[in-house]
């Protein structure tokens, strides 16, 4: 079981709103936590940096955007990715919305509630009635009640607390889990950087961080990307405790970083699994029945080093997960201790 300093920081962080295009009052109470561990902390647009003493030994991000609704005109609300993706239609060539499209009906009844995007003020509770998507809009629709008050820009952010369940994590996990994992580095004597991104699940986080290194990274800008990563069922997620990759749908990682992983995951008797690899023969079985291939995924990585020429190259460490991008997501306390390990022995503070 993780410990209990961890798991009072990821309660404290989960009740915390973050809807992704309205993620400035969590990345306040994120500098809070972070100054109170030593980090020197600094914002830019879309990116918090927390700092220790060797800023380059090790570079480690997270995005710290969650899902949620904002409301666009008297009483309507629509799924904040896409508003704040600028999109303006659902063309199913990622993950997210594959899944997306599937399981509208799984956020009927969610309880949610209205805040002031700058401070987190609240503004008031509501229930989602129903959802759907829009033949017109061409975007997820919630009706809700008891939010009939709330001006168009609020963002609307789940009801959320962390939960123990049959030795599982369970809450909107994606991706404070690995923000919280990050802030808690800093009260192992972690020296490097850690990146908190905004808006990733509209595709836009990469960016953000893309410029910081424009600006201020090395000749080597080796990073770990953490996040959490789906599967269909608990007997898939537990197949292993962590989830690497090779790979996504806009880039080949850094093979170096990869095989670092895999080679600590091999020394210390951690299960592992290449997320590509898995993706790849579950479409071999797929095409086998005539079904259309699944999204290898597009991850903040991916994006950077698409992007970048170069200048940024890393590999991602992955916690597997089921019910992805619901309120019920859910971790082994087994991975998540053994991802928690793996930062602590890639940044050079501790050994497994």
């Amino acid at each position: 079981m993780p410990s209990d300093d961890f798991i009072d920081l990821l309660k404290l962080l989960i009740r915390a709103p973050s809807v992704v295009g309205a993620e400035h009052s969590f990345f306040r109470v994120l500098q809070r936590e972070l100054e109170e561990r030593g980090a020197h902390v600094t914002w830019y647009e879309g990116l918090l940096v927390a700092q220790g003493s060797d800023p380059f030994s090790t570079m480690f991000s997270a995005h710290i955007d969650r899902h949620g609704l904002v409301c666009t005109g008297p009483n309507e609300f629509q799924y904040a990715a896409f508003v704040s993706a600028n999109r303006t239609d659902l063309l199913n060539n990622s993950v997210s919305e594959e899944l997306m499209t599937k399981v509208t009906e799984r956020f009927n009844r969610e309880e949610v509630y209205a805040y002031e995007p700058w401070s987190g003020v609240y503004r008031g509770k509501g229930t989602i009635k129903s959802s759907y998507v829009c033949e017109f809009r061409n975007n997820l629709i919630f009706e809700t009640e008891g939010l009939e008050g709330v001006v168009a820009g609020t963002p609307i952010a789940f009801k959320d607390q962390l939960q123990v369940v049959d030795n599982r994590l369970e809450g909107q996990l994606d991706n404070v889990i690995s923000a919280a994992a990050l802030v808690h580095l800093f009260d192992h004597g972690f020296k490097g950087t850690a990146f908190f991104t905004a808006q990733e699940e509209a595709g836009k986080s990469w960016r953000y961080l893309l410029e910081w290194f424009r600006r201020f990274g090395g000749s080597t800008n080796r990073l770990f990307v953490v996040d959490t990563s789906p599967f269909p069922n608990v007997e898939a997620a537990n197949e292993q405790l962590l989830v690497l990759r090779e790979k996504d749908a806009n880039a080949t990682f850094n093979q170096d970083s990869t095989q670092l992983l895999e080679a600590l995951c091999v020394k210390n008797n951690i299960s592992y699994l290449y997320k590509n690899r898995y993706v790849e023969n579950e479409n071999a079985k797929r095409a086998e029945q005539g079904l259309p291939p699944s999204s290898l995924g597009s991850t903040e990585l991916g994006r950077i080093i698409a992007a970048s020429n170069g200048l940024v190259d890393g590999t991602t460490i992955q916690i597997p997960t089921i019910g992805y991008h619901t309120m019920h997501e859910s971790a082994a306390v087994e991975s998540v201790d053994a991802f928690i390990d793996m930062l602590k022995v890639v940044s050079n503070i501790a050994d497994i």
